[in-house]
């Protein structure tokens, strides 16, 4: 079992570098958003108008990106948010099996039916290249193309937790605490 647990951590580093990433892309959205409004504020008494679609387009597209590309991270982190009625007074194996259980009968098949929900969508958007109805406003169908790339990023981070709950299935004993 401890190969099951070498390989959820290997997938799961792949989540890691994601949380670094997001991290910045968090400081880059609060940094474009204070410029909106600030911009948006110092037009209407100077005259002359700052703010672009561009960058209202880039500030839902940071959020976007953040809440797509950070779900990986929030589910390697347990970070997610969780209903505790009777969970925290099961023993190491019983966690194990429901969090085995909740992977493969909601978040595997949820993003599954995400990415097949999606595709065509992000098919027909890349297939004309799909711009803002916006002047100045940045292309849609990179942003749209992330959504499967989030829900990608999403179902190996679910494989590689339903790897370390089997493992802790089998071995209760080896299980670790999930890092936070």
């Amino acid at each position: 079992m401890n190969g099951l647990r070498q390989l959820s951590d290997r997938i799961g580093r792949v989540a890691d570098g994601l949380g670094w990433l997001v991290g910045w892309m968090v400081l880059a959205m609060v940094l474009v958003g204070a410029f909106n409004a600030v911009a948006r504020y110092a037009s209407r008494f100077v005259g002359v108008v700052f703010l672009s679609n561009g960058l209202v387009d880039l500030q839902w597209y940071l959020f976007s990106l953040v809440f797509l590309l950070g779900a990986s991270y929030a589910l390697r982190r347990d970070a997610h948010v969780r209903v505790d009625v009777l969970y925290s007074r099961l023993t190491v194996r019983g966690k194990a099996v429901v969090n085995l259980l909740g992977t493969l009968l909601f978040l595997v098949p949820f993003c599954i039916y995400g990415l097949v929900f999606c595709w065509p969508s992000v098919r027909n958007s890349v297939a004309v290249w799909e711009q803002s109805p916006d002047a100045g406003g940045l292309a849609r169908w990179p942003i749209k193309a992330s959504l499967l790339l989030g829900f990608a990023l999403l179902l190996l981070q679910g494989v590689a937790q339903a790897l370390q709950h089997l493992a802790d299935v089998v071995d209760p004993d080896g299980a670790e605490e999930p890092a936070r």
